[in-house]
């Protein structure tokens, strides 16, 4: 296992004659053993920064270390790491084995370590009893967790994960995450993942890396990057539904943005003063679309409370410990 470093590692492409920068001097240093995500929306720079690490894009400047070594120079082959991709790119002529051994065969690994390697990556990936099927043969899960073994087998330093649960339906996703964080658990291999799904970030990461236009807004915990969002960026795309963030509402300080969760705006008897334009009911719960002035809210309530009737005025009392504020140029967390 090996410890990740990123230092002041920016890229740029050219455009025709034009140099673009797409990574803006990244620093992070990623533990060993950790298991982080890399989130945030298309084009933002998470998987050029992956593939950065895999030594399949090269770095424009800055550094990047696996371990003690810095590999801005080094073959993918040379850098001690397996990757698992969207697709899952296996042999369809293959059985699942042959699929999970064969960059063992081709390095030459003896045929006894092979069948030891591929039983336990087998075994720890509920995969035993398929070992003799070919991929046709299996769902769209099983065939993300041979795409797995194929990575564990080799037994690397690093994982690297991108986007892997695209391709699956909402329950497979689901399940698939939790056999990840399993693999985790058991392996302890310092684990990159990247993905445009706050849901598989929140769950997965044990601290997350948010990217937004090629730059790192923030890097923490999954809890922290969630309450104490560093801003108005980070604060909009993680949380569903997002932030309210208010230019006018009564608290806003000149120069400043207020933002409060949906779930921390209490409906009361008094405060401030907001008309209904909606509801919508989710299960368990109710959201309440509401007007401020010419400022939309959402509100979240448990279903089990009344429903306020679209077109009446209601008050909301936001909770004072869980009121954010934000830089309105630079759009950067206020702390004071």
């Amino acid at each position: 296992m090996a410890s990740i470093t990123f230092h002041e590692v920016t890229k740029k492409y050219h455009q025709g004659k034009q140099l673009v920068q797409v990574i803006h001097g990244i620093n992070a240093i990623i533990d060993d053993g950790e298991f982080i995500v890399i989130v945030g929306p298309s084009g933002c720079g998470k998987s050029t920064l992956l593939r950065m690490v895999a030594g399949l894009e090269e770095i424009t400047s800055g550094e990047i270390k696996i371990g003690d070594r810095v590999v801005n120079d080094l073959e993918p082959a040379e850098r001690d790491i397996a990757m698992v991709f969207q697709n899952y790119a296996l042999y369809p002529h293959m059985s699942v084995f042959d699929n999970m051994a064969y960059g063992l065969k081709i390095a030459k690994v003896p045929k006894d370590e092979i069948r030891a390697r591929v039983d336990k990556a087998a075994q720890i990936l509920e995969l035993s009893e398929y070992l003799d099927r070919k991929p046709r043969q299996l769902s769209g899960g099983q065939r993300q967790r041979v795409a797995m073994g194929r990575a564990i087998v080799r037994q690397p330093r690093v994982f690297l994960f991108d986007e892997p649960l695209s391709n699956l339906d909402a329950k497979l996703r689901a399940q698939t995450r939790l056999e990840i964080r399993k693999l985790h658990t058991e392996l302890g291999i310092t684990s990159l993942f990247v993905t445009h799904d706050q849901v598989e970030a929140m769950t997965l990461a044990e601290r997350m890396i948010v990217m937004n236009a090629g730059n790192m807004e923030q890097f923490d915990t999954p809890e922290r990057v969630y309450a104490q969002p560093a801003s108005i960026f980070v604060a909009s795309f993680i949380g569903a539904p997002p932030m309210n963030l208010m230019h006018h509402a009564p608290g806003c300080r000149p120069g400043a943005i207020l933002g409060v969760r949906p779930e921390h705006l209490d409906i009361a008897a008094d405060g401030w003063e907001v008309m209904v334009e909606t509801t919508e009911l989710l299960g368990a719960e109710r959201l309440v679309y509401a007007r401020l002035g010419g400022e939309q809210l959402i509100v979240r309530t448990h279903a089990d409370q009344a429903s306020p009737k679209e077109g009446s005025t209601i008050h909301l009392q936001p909770r004072d410990d869980q009121v954010h504020r934000f830089n309105a140029v630079t759009g950067k967390r206020i702390d004071a």
